[in-house]
């Protein structure tokens, strides 16, 4: 039996995934015979009108959700065969999430904002505070690591919020309209900041998105309508 190396594995695969919301004649088919591959290191742009399914995809990818036919796979592993414990567990360690609107703690500093999700998971203090200096850092936001959030920048908080879903090392990062609730100049700034990190780490990114800007530069644009993937 030949032993695939993990990294040799798709971040994701799809097969004929299907999700359902309700029962009868009320319920809503939201998507509909997904198949997808997401390589590593790549940066996808899932573009769509809203309502199409972009936002139930990412969740279904990201193990938040389940779906109601098909199997999702991440890393070789089916998501359907973890519990939610494990589930979580592999969110945790596995996978970085940015959302529009950050999602920060407002009572809680920068530096705390990223420290949450290693002290979730267990790590040993003092490299814990290396590795939230460290997505600081490269984020630009060290000199900030004690300021609450509410006193930065949209874009300054959308780049702690990048910090956050970095810090953890994770392979996968899925980003639903990062720079939507962003101005013009401040999104394309974020979206470079995403770029280098992917260039430079080899991080792969799935992006939902509106923004021109994203799809312009995304190695891969995705389609969707009507909870159906669109082969162009």
């Amino acid at each position: 039996m030949q032993i695939v190396n993990a990294t040799q594995l798709p971040i994701v695969r799809l097969g004929q995934v299907e999700k359902r919301y309700g029962k009868g004649e009320g319920s809503v088919h939201a998507l509909q015979a997904i198949d997808l591959v997401v390589e590593r290191g790549e940066f996808a742009a899932l573009v769509g009108q809203s309502g199409s399914g972009k936002s139930t995809l990412l969740n279904l990818i990201g193990g938040i959700d389940k779906p109601s036919g098909g199997r999702v796979h991440f890393l070789g592993q089916d998501l359907a065969e973890l519990n939610d414990r494990e589930l979580a567990q592999l969110r945790a360690q596995e996978i970085g999430f940015i959302f529009q609107f950050f999602n920060l703690l407002p009572v809680l500093s920068v530096f705390d904002n990223v420290y949450y999700p290693l002290m979730l998971n267990g790590y040993k203090k003092e490299q814990a505070r290396r590795q939230v200096m460290q997505a600081l850092e490269r984020v630009g936001l060290e000199k900030h690591a004690m300021r609450p959030p509410l006193e930065l920048s949209g874009g300054q908080q959308q780049r702690v919020a990048i910090a956050r879903a970095l810090v953890k090392k994770p392979a996968l990062v899925i980003a639903d309209e990062p720079t939507g609730n962003l101005d013009s100049e401040t999104g394309r700034s974020v979206l470079e900041l995403m770029q280098e990190i992917n260039r430079e780490n080899g991080t792969t990114f799935i992006i939902s998105t509106h923004a021109d800007s994203v799809r312009d530069v995304a190695s891969r644009v995705i389609r969707i309508a009507d909870g159906k993937l669109q082969h162009v």
